[in-house]
């Protein structure tokens, strides 16, 4: 695959092995790079030059840089909680080259044009890599969406329950019919927080130490019910739209079976849901607080297996994070703790760790963390290395052993409950647009707007 005839590449890579995209094996290649471009994938030729040379180890497999489509940076109004230039340094440093910024928690939330441009304001000159922004549904700009996707935001958001903070207050059932008439008009895309606010207020008292009861706080049958709602908006305006977060698998048939009938549906998981269990949580082990919440095994086999069937198209992180004091770790309360899960930097050892577990490859790893969540944002130059693509790559030593250290994460607040975990996967290098991306260099991600990418 050729573009041009580049005399002397920038940068050319030789890779005994690599995983280029979708549905790839893993392959020996030669890839040339010019002005940011992959000009040429080749098999491996090492008389190819250029301007720099490097030559991956046999331990070493070369991917498309991640997209993240799923992180809360909250900055502006919450940078002491996370910001642009944390954030994109630990995304980086996680193989993520791309993410998309939710419209909450900062202040403003992104609801209107112009807070998008503060928010791009708040982003310009900090990001180590490429961001995006989400917009955000609420009650009160029901009516205005369509000039909030014009002004570049790649889909909206809202809520079905609670968001945690007031000023993104949540859509009722028939909000989200309005919104869902709104978006297919402008063919744009509505992703949902889909749990059912009658459910939750039917469920226990989360508060207290007791991870049981937390868990029995946030019912599966609320995302399902939720779900259920979603799909049923979806049916009736033609509405493209995408479950956040899921993590019950008692909603995959209902998602499975809208997918098969034709209903514009897309579905992403997180790290924390595939990984982690309900049976490991200790009581007043608030860093594992997240809503919806961690499950029980037989739930985390069912997302897997979810995930190998295609019901669920990505695997994405939803950092979450916030100060260390609103996990209330000192107390162990899960009502009062901030829910949250702070993972950019390790999503790609945790999912790898656990899908080579269960017989995936590093090829799937790449469907769900990279190409899936490129092609659902309409980032047309994303998740695959192959020629007129952006070089966004990363170098991953898949079979090198780490232990999380939280002091070695780059996220604003070290609070992870993953701290110990021994995971497999290690990121050595990370190439943004065909540049190193380091801690000691000048931040050159850019800000991305939809259809531009």
């Amino acid at each position: 695959m050729t573009i041009s005839s580049v005399s002397t590449p920038d940068l050319v890579l030789h890779a005994p092995r690599a995983v280029l995209g979708a549905g790839r094996s893993e392959e020996p290649v030669t890839v040339s790079v010019a002005d940011g471009v992959v000009t040429d994938v080749r098999p491996l030729d090492r008389s190819v030059t250029g301007t720099e040379v490097v030559v991956l180890g046999d331990d070493e497999v070369l991917l498309p840089g991640l997209v993240d489509t799923h992180v809360h940076v909250n900055e502006p109004g919450r940078t002491e909680w996370e910001g642009f230039s944390t954030a994109t340094r630990a995304a980086a440093a996680g193989g993520v080259t791309t993410i998309l910024d939710m419209p909450l928690n900062s202040l403003p939330p992104t609801l209107d044009p112009d807070a998008l441009a503060v928010k791009r304001s708040a982003a310009e000159g900090k990001c180590a890599v490429d961001v995006g922004f989400w917009g955000g549904a609420v009650p009160a700009n029901l009516g205005s969406l369509g000039p909030l996707l014009e002004a570049g935001v790649f889909g909206v958001k809202c809520f079905l329950a609670d968001s945690g903070v007031e000023e993104f207050p949540p859509l009722s059932t028939a909000d989200l019919l309005r919104a869902g008439e709104e978006i297919a008009a402008h063919d744009g895309l509505l992703l949902v927080h889909a749990e059912d606010p009658g459910e939750l207020s039917a469920a226990p008292d989360p508060s207290g130490p007791s991870y049981a009861r937390f868990l029995a706080s946030r019912p599966a049958t609320s995302e399902v019910a939720a779900v259920a709602t979603v799909l049923d908006v979806a049916r009736h305006t033609g509405a493209r739209v995408h479950v956040v977060h899921l993590s019950s698998a008692g909603a995959l048939p209902l998602l499975a079976g809208a997918k098969a009938d034709g209903v514009r549906v897309s579905v992403e998981t997180c790290p924390h849901y595939l990984v982690l269990r309900a049976e490991d949580v200790p009581d007043g082990a608030t860093d594992y607080k997240c809503c919806p919440p961690v499950r029980d095994d037989a739930n985390r086999d069912a997302l897997w297996a979810g995930l190998g069937d295609g019901t669920i198209d990505m695997v994405v992180s939803d950092h979450s994070p916030c100060i260390p004091a609103l996990k209330a770790l000192d107390t162990g309360d899960f009502a009062a703790a901030w829910g949250g899960i702070s993972s950019l930097q390790l999503g790609l050892p945790l999912v790898w760790t656990e899908a080579r577990r269960r017989g995936h490859d590093l090829a799937d790893v790449v469907r769900w963390m990279s190409h899936a969540p490129a092609a659902f944002a309409g980032l047309r130059t994303k998740g695959s290395v192959r020629a007129g693509f952006a070089a966004d790559l990363v170098v991953l030593a898949p079979d090198e052993e780490m232990v999380v250290d939280p002091a070695t994460l780059h996220h604003r607040h070290a609070v992870t409950p993953y701290a110990g975990a021994r995971l497999t996967g290690v990121v050595r290098r990370t190439w943004l647009a065909g540049a190193p991306v380091t801690p000691d260099r000048t931040p050159a991600g850019r800000l991305l707007a939809r259809g531009e990418a």
